[in-house]
């Protein structure tokens, strides 16, 4: 699969908390940038699977791991890291 995103940061976390006090959650370079593609930039998912070089099918599946994974740290206060 083709990805172009690399991030300036990799690791975000909770406000307030020191490293060690929460989990990180871990979100691969392909989640980072199916979530780029979708909502940043803003592409339907059959052209953002057509730039990751992949079936909209295995692209929904990335999206939707990334999404979960988000919605674990955002609501349990857990750090994000970028692999």
């Amino acid at each position: 699969r083709r990805v172009l995103f690399r991030p300036r940061v990799n690791i975000f976390t909770p406000h307030g908390r020191l490293m060690g006090d929460f989990k990180l959650i871990e979100l691969t370079r392909e989640e980072a940038e199916a979530l780029r593609l979708k909502n940043v930039i803003g592409l339907e998912q059959t052209a953002a699977a057509v730039k990751m070089h992949t079936s909209q099918s295995t692209f929904q599946r990335i999206l939707t791991s990334a999404y979960y994974k988000l919605s674990m740290a955002v609501i349990y206060g857990r750090g994000i890291k970028i692999n």
